[in-house]
């Protein structure tokens, strides 16, 4: 804005509008060469229910296009790529990293899915759909009641509350994947690719649970698998003038000496 004296001025004005459904802030000014440059935030406020409603709408497009992935019947996606051919995949948070809506409140509300799909994929590794689609009913049904007049802060406290306790239950139904099973969940985390599922499963069998299993992309045509034995820890070399091979930046000892203290 323009002060008095005729300097522009880092001070923000708010009208009337503030109260309104959308405001226009500038939290932090930046100056530039010729003045003040306001990088502009919109406040969107829910006073006749159309913010929720845009958010609904966002969880609801991304959740209906993620959602058809789902289960061993799921279906796929096609990706455009700018750069490169359209991907086709079937997973379910690749999909919704792609999703990126026109309408800001509605690209929120699918930022919120996203993240739920993106915390079980760091968490479990696999389940990403479901969570998504669990997602959007907890969001459809909460919308139903807070809109029936529930307190949104006691249904929150619900929903905790009644997750550790599905929780519990849940792991004394649980039970130890034994090692034959392991080549179907392989299986179905692959695409319901089952040669890819039996090398996995080989490859946990062969190293065990608690051995490493590198995945790396091949030269050709066809999967191979390879064995490397002893032991492999978390550490790497402190200074690059060990290194032995310099065009895969790695460093080979034979018969060295070890020291474990």
């Amino acid at each position: 804005m323009v002060a008095p004296n005729g300097h522009k001025s880092d001070k923000i004005k708010l009208s009337s509008s503030s109260f309104g459904k959308r405001q226009i802030v500038c939290p932090r000014p930046r100056r530039s060469t010729s003045g003040i440059v306001c990088a502009a935030k919109e406040l969107h406020f829910n006073k006749d229910g159309t913010t929720i409603r845009k958010l609904q709408a966002g969880v609801n497009k991304l959740a209906d296009l993620v959602g058809v992935t789902l289960g061993p019947k799921g279906r796929n996606v096609v990706l455009e790529s700018k750069y490169g051919s359209p991907r086709i995949v079937n997973d379910g948070v690749t999909v919704a990293r792609e999703v990126e809506l026109e309408d800001p409140v509605e690209n929120i509300g699918a930022k919120l899915v996203r993240q739920a799909a993106a915390k079980t994929n760091d968490l479990a590794g696999d389940g990403t759909t479901t969570s998504v689609v669990l997602a959007q009913g907890f969001i459809a049904e909460g919308v139903k009641v807070v809109a029936a007049g529930a307190n949104p802060v006691l249904i929150t406290r619900g929903i905790e509350k009644t997750a550790k306790a599905l929780v519990a239950e849940l792991k004394k139904m649980s039970k130890e994947v034994e090692d034959s099973e392991l080549a179907d969940v392989a299986a179905v985390s692959a695409g319901n690719n089952e040669e890819i599922g039996s090398m996995i499963a080989e490859a946990m069998s062969r190293v065990g649970r608690k051995g490493v299993v590198t995945l790396e992309e091949g030269k050709s045509a066809e999967n191979a698998l390879y064995v490397v034995e002893g032991m492999q820890f978390d550490r790497g070399y402190i200074s690059p003038y060990f290194v032995t091979d310099s065009e895969k930046m790695s460093v080979e000892f034979d018969n060295c000496k070890v020291n474990a203290s």
